[in-house]
């Protein structure tokens, strides 16, 4: 029989009070609650737009307007979403000391406008809040592409060098960021207790992170709409909204 959701919480603010070291692993199902869509869910980004590689993007002019259509597409998207009570939940955990890292394989920015400090989040996949250029490395606020967008160009280049410019997002195709993903792991590992919120856990390598947090030890507790692939490693498992698993628990935590 399924324990109930408050006897669910109150295992799970035990297994907090109990650890060391507490770090959180998000994914798209914590900012579909801000109104963010979930990419390969039905009717997201993916489902309405075809994915562009790295490769295509380098290689093909016409394959980076088509990715540029979607990215704006996105932005609109962003502009409209605000934290919810996940994210502001993740922010008082930290603020309180009870987190120590956020790995998120999220590019929206939501985490640090929610109140985590930039430092504490690890942004595996990027972010989509700037562009970068590909020559000189030049990073610049999203909404300057934008304006370029809307005002017709269709080929962006570096304002510095002339060099091609992408959004400062993973895409298929394009390696992971070493030094981001040593973090990531490093946290798994030291961790004594990990929140997995909002994944499918289906993309590798961001995957395997709950996998190298439980062979190190630490207990899981999985919080996450839908099944995965690893929940049979998971000490807990809530099926209920993110915002109102972790608001509860953030406010059985309270002081």
């Amino acid at each position: 029989m399924t324990e109930s959701f408050e006897a669910r919480v109150r295992e799970a603010v035990r297994l907090l009070r109990a650890a060391g070291r507490v770090a959180a692993f998000t994914g798209a199902g914590i900012s579909t609650e801000s109104g963010i869509s979930d990419f390969r869910s039905p009717g997201g980004v993916w489902d309405r737009h075809r994915i562009v590689t790295y490769q295509e993007f380098i290689g093909s002019a016409e394959a980076r307007r088509e990715y540029w259509v979607m990215k704006r597409e996105l932005h609109r998207e962003l502009l409209r979403a605000e934290p919810n009570r996940a994210h502001t939940a993740l922010a008082e955990l930290e603020k309180a000391g009870w987190l120590d890292c956020l790995i998120t394989q999220n590019i929206d920015g939501l985490h640090q406008r929610g109140g985590v400090p930039p430092e504490v989040v690890i942004e595996i996949h990027g972010t989509n809040l700037e562009a970068e250029c590909l020559g000189c490395g030049l990073r610049v606020p999203i909404e300057q592409i934008q304006e370029r967008l809307d005002g017709g160009e269709a080929e962006l280049h570096c304002s510095e060098c002339g060099g091609m410019v992408k959004p400062a997002t993973v895409m298929f195709g394009q390696s992971m960021p070493e030094e981001k993903m040593r973090r990531a792991y490093d946290c798994a590992a030291g961790c004594d207790l990990l929140f997995m919120i909002g994944s499918s856990l289906q993309v590798e390598p961001a995957a395997s992170i709950p996998r190298v947090a439980r062979k190190a030890g630490a207990s899981l507790i999985f919080v996450n709409r839908t099944e995965t692939p690893w929940d049979h490693i998971a000490s807990i498992r809530f099926s209920e909204p993110a915002g109102e698993v972790m608001g509860r628990i953030a406010g059985v935590l309270e002081p």
